[in-house]
């Protein structure tokens, strides 16, 4: 398929204004993080920083990402919604920032959240039926659209956000799964949703200077559940609605790597009688350090395993029997990897010294 030029000059001029805008705001940011108290003080086994740190960077990719937004993307009724929805995402996440709040509370506005771009016609209707075998290719949602559709939208939210542990971790598997998204939308020629996620993308970019370790700045829960909440919308919005067999398949990909620690931790939690909900340090990031990595190495691992699910997302938008293959070598590879994450040898070392400057972890399901 040829990409429209049109399309791609109009996303790559989001994404520079979305990452100027960022990038320049994020200094203005951090002071009033300060003023208002929204710091990250190291108390506690969970946050390995030595110094506090401030953690309202999350409002600095919004306001990157509305004023892209609002320059490039017509307004309709679905991205209303949408952008409706972020605002109290990001309003909920500034006040948690600078006051903690109970996780039911905050579930709850989620949800609300969730409801709003879903009355507005963000929703999942149809699915692709993963059974190639199946006559029927498609699966009508009818009156379970609604409850699906919220239940993606506050899962993805929640899955950024617990993947939020490590200096620039969140922010750049972010930027990896937006630029994915914006890739596949400039092929199938959706032309507003590659918009949104240039701007996304173009934030995230202009963030992860401050984030990156050791980091200047945290995102906070301003940042990654507004991160996770746009992109599990513009999945709906876009990759759920292609109708095609690739429509179930794309976004999971793309997520993967949320989705499967999100998961991991809710079942590794219940097999041992937990509430699934309390916080512990057994996420994908902390298994890579203690396997004895460093911070930037266990990012740059992830950073890959996140960049492979994406190219296999893309080559699921295409046909042919090499990408195919391409496709099957992309995800063996990444099970490997994940195996050796989720099931380390015995004999593996514990790391003993606290990693410094690492991300904040005030996981909002928690």
């Amino acid at each position: 398929m040829v990409i429209s030029t049109q399309n791609l000059l109009m996303a790559v001029s989001a994404l520079l204004v979305a990452m100027l805008v960022c990038f320049l705001l994020s200094p203005l940011v951090k002071n009033f993080a300060y003023k208002v108290g929204a710091i990250d003080v190291p108390k506690d086994a969970r946050r390995m920083h030595k110094v506090p740190i401030p953690r309202l960077g999350g409002l600095a990719i919004f306001l990157g990402f509305m004023v892209s937004t609002l320059l490039f993307v017509p307004m309709t009724p679905q991205l209303q919604g949408i952008l409706l929805g972020s605002v109290i995402i990001v309003v909920l996440g500034v006040v948690d920032d600078i006051t903690p709040l109970h996780a039911g509370l905050k579930f709850g506005v989620q949800i609300l959240a969730a409801m709003i771009p879903v009355l507005h016609g963000v929703k999942i209707s149809v699915l692709s039926n993963p059974n190639v075998f199946s006559d029927n290719p498609w699966w009508f949602l009818n009156g379970w659209a609604i409850p699906v559709t919220v239940i993606w939208i506050v899962a993805i939210t929640n899955s950024v956000n617990l993947i939020d542990g490590l200096d620039g971790l969140a922010v750049g598997v972010s930027a990896i799964s937006s630029a994915t998204f914006l890739i596949i939308s400039l092929i199938v020629a959706e032309s507003d949703i590659s918009m949104l996620c240039a701007a996304i993308l173009g934030a995230c970019i202009g963030f992860l200077p401050y984030n990156k370790n050791p980091a200047k700045m945290f995102m906070g829960d301003t940042g990654s559940t507004f991160l996770g909440f746009i992109l599990a919308t513009i999945s709906v919005q876009g990759m759920f609605k292609m109708y095609a067999i690739i429509s179930f398949a794309v976004p999971f990909l793309i997520l993967g790597l949320p989705i499967f620690d999100t998961a991991f931790a809710f079942t590794r939690r219940i097999a041992r009688g937990q509430n699934p909900m309390k916080a512990d340090r057994e996420h994908v990031h902390h298994r890579l350090i203690d396997m004895g990595l460093n911070q930037k190495q266990a990012v740059a691992t992830l950073y890959v395993i996140s960049t492979i699910l994406g190219l296999s997302a893309v080559v699921l938008t295409t046909s042919g029997e090499i990408k195919a293959m391409l496709l099957m070598v992309a995800l063996c590879t990444v099970g490997l990897v994940a195996s050796r994450v989720v099931f380390p040898k015995q004999s593996a070392g514990k790391r003993e010294e606290p990693v410094e400057n690492t991300e904040n972890t005030d996981e909002s399901a928690e």
